[in-house]
């Protein structure tokens, strides 16, 4: 079975985590199938605390891969932001 999950890196008192497709089987920092974002739990001013590749993250959940819980709350902080942002239309050359 596949599982979206949290794989940890960075050092000591310093967490950096990929967000990554793997084998439930594998160990938690061990092999993995696709890497699909990051999240950077201690991010302050202008650094980006978490980027997911949604597509691929869909594509994964599409066929049967099952999310973490933490996965699933950057999933619903990641939907929330995009909802927050502002559409801009670009204006077309005539």
């Amino acid at each position: 079975m596949v599982v979206i999950r949290l794989a940890r890196g960075g050092a000591n008192k310093r967490p950096f985590y990929r967000v990554v497709a793997a084998d439930k089987r594998s160990p938690r920092d061990g092999k993995f199938i696709e890497k699909l974002g990051y999240f950077n739990p201690l991010a302050q001013g202008q650094a980006k605390r978490f980027e997911l590749n949604v597509e691929r993250i869909n594509h994964w959940l599409a066929h049967g891969a099952q999310p973490s819980n933490r996965v699933v709350a950057l999933l619903k902080e990641h939907r929330k932001a995009a909802a927050a942002t502002p559409i801009v239309e670009e204006e077309s050359a005539a």
